[in-house]
């Protein structure tokens, strides 16, 4: 038997859920001291949390309160459950939510057959649906937000050159949006990975190894995007970064920043800008660009698995996500035809 559905909930059937970093960290443990390496905020009740924030679903059942969504709709869903209260809600500012809970980390996530989930993060895409691509490319939207953010917090215009760290689906996604649709005249890549860095061309005018690009950088740096929270990336290149540049902070990993080119900063000015979040209007204008072909969000995906086994093995030895993949989606359609209903009861897959 299926929970009863909360009166501000909808259930889902899912379609796609992707496997994300934060995932990765969630489920592989620090060898030093034992605990998950996420650095997010978390919350793990006794009986275990369902993981997985990425997703696209189609509605079966809505909860008493809920009147702008219906079974059938398709719907993309936000990763930040906020407030709407809190000082820095009625600013606009969804991203910094000062009561916000974490799709996936602090409240159940996408990685079931059919979840349930909070009525206003989720966005009817029904009419953008078409085909199965159309689902694969609806399920990055939320990291397809966050790039977009970062984007907007940077400042970015066209013409200006911009140096991204980490080929992974953020950097790239960071990359496609950068060249696309904010005009960036020139996009730089640096990947240790060579299956990620021979991937990422499509998005890059140059792509590097660390020790290619830190010999010989551009000539002119507008904008740093730190995507691959290896932030010892920003104090290498700091004092190649050109007069009013940006450095925008992605990835996280607990590492203290260290900028010693601080008079470079200062008579430079220089910004370093932390940047969270997929709030404020990114779904909505990824969604148009995706509709209107500038973008295609399914182009970075380079697998898609189905069985529970694989699932397992891919998040307990992330170097198979990291090495030879840049987003892996799981196909939740397929995975249901493989399990029975009582596993997938309440929203949770209970082998992960």
């Amino acid at each position: 038997m299926l929970s009863r559905l909360e009166p501000d909930e909808i259930r889902l059937q899912m379609h796609y859920v992707g496997i994300c970093g934060t995932d990765l960290h969630l489920t592989t443990n620090n060898p030093e001291t034992g605990y998950i390496r996420c650095t997010s905020p978390l919350e793990i009740p006794e009986e275990g949390r369902v993981i997985g924030h990425e997703g696209v679903g189609q509605i079966i059942e809505v909860g008493a309160n809920v009147k702008h969504l219906k079974p059938g709709m398709f719907v993309a869903l936000e990763s930040i459950i906020v407030c709407h209260v809190c000082e820095v809600c009625k600013r606009g500012k969804f991203n910094q939510c000062k009561h916000a809970k974490l799709l996936g980390l602090e409240k159940d996530g996408l990685f079931g057959t059919v979840v349930d989930v909070q009525a206003s993060i989720a966005h009817n895409i029904t009419d953008y649906i078409k085909d199965e691509r159309d689902l694969m490319a609806a399920a990055n939207i939320e990291p397809a937000g966050v790039a977009y953010v970062a984007c907007e917090n940077a400042a970015l215009k066209a013409g200006e050159a911009v140096v991204i760290f980490g080929a992974g689906p953020i950097g790239l996604l960071t990359a496609m949006l950068s060249k696309q649709v904010f005009g960036a005249a020139e996009v730089h890549i640096i990947e240790p990975i060579e299956f990620r860095r021979n991937f990422a061309k499509k998005w890059a005018d140059r792509v590097y190894t660390p020790e290619e690009f830190l010999s010989i950088p551009p000539d002119k740096i507008d904008v740093v995007f730190e995507s691959s929270a290896i932030v010892e990336n920003v104090t290498r290149i700091f004092r190649h970064i050109s007069e009013n540049g940006r450095v925008v902070l992605l990835g996280r990993k607990g590492i203290p920043l260290e900028i010693t080119g601080v008079d470079h900063m200062i008579t430079n000015e220089i910004k370093i800008i932390g940047s969270r979040g997929h709030l404020c209007g990114a779904f909505s204008h990824i969604l148009a660009l995706q509709k209107a072909g500038r973008i295609h969000l399914e182009d970075i995906v380079t697998k898609v698995v189905d069985d529970l086994n694989d699932i397992k093995d891919m998040l307990e030895h992330h170097e198979k996500v990291e090495n030879e993949n840049c987003k892996v989606l799981i196909d939740m359609q397929k995975q249901m035809m493989c399990m029975s209903t009582s596993s997938a009861t309440g929203g949770r897959i209970r082998d992960l």
